[in-house]
């Protein structure tokens, strides 16, 4: 089989196609700003950009949710967490048994997990194909699954 060379029609074509699918992909930055401002009733927000990508805290409830952005291709993740309870705990064993459930039953997308000694709640993912739909409700079940577990865990299982 014989393979032609682009005819200049076809590659113009393909420069459209480019430029059309620029201009309809979301604007990360600016959804997640947008998803931050309608959580963020005090008006906490703060936001970080660096060559390392961009990293937005605020308070929801009683927690603090990170929303951060390792870059802007299809292969840099968006990534959502919140802390609800420092480390060492009381009772560690009921502790995860207790995460490891709620990671079954409760939590959606995002799970607990163990971050520089603190239990979290996170989700995170790449942001190829990564919709606007998908980043409100990342950053919505992160934020409402930590606010209503952080006061039960603290005082179940905090030391202090």
């Amino acid at each position: 089989m014989t393979t032609l060379p682009p005819s200049t029609e076809t590659t113009a074509n393909v420069d459209l196609f480019s430029d059309w699918l620029e201009s309809i992909t979301p604007n990360h930055i600016e959804i997640i700003e947008t998803v931050i401002s309608s959580l963020d009733s005090d008006r906490s927000a703060m936001v970080s950009h660096s060559d390392g990508g961009y990293l937005w805290k605020f308070n929801y409830g009683s927690v603090e949710v990170f929303v951060q952005l390792t870059g802007l291709t299809d292969e840099d993740t968006f990534t959502v967490w919140a802390s609800v309870l420092k480390l060492p705990a009381k009772n560690e064993p009921q502790l995860m048994r207790a995460l490891l459930e709620m990671n079954w039953s409760a939590t959606f997308e995002a799970r607990f997990a163990i971050l520089d000694d603190q239990v979290v709640v996170l989700t995170s993912r790449t942001l190829a194909e990564l919709s606007p739909s998908e980043i409100s409700r990342s950053v919505t079940v992160v934020a409402s699954i930590a606010d209503n577990n952080d006061d039960d865990l603290q005082a179940e299982f905090s030391q202090a």
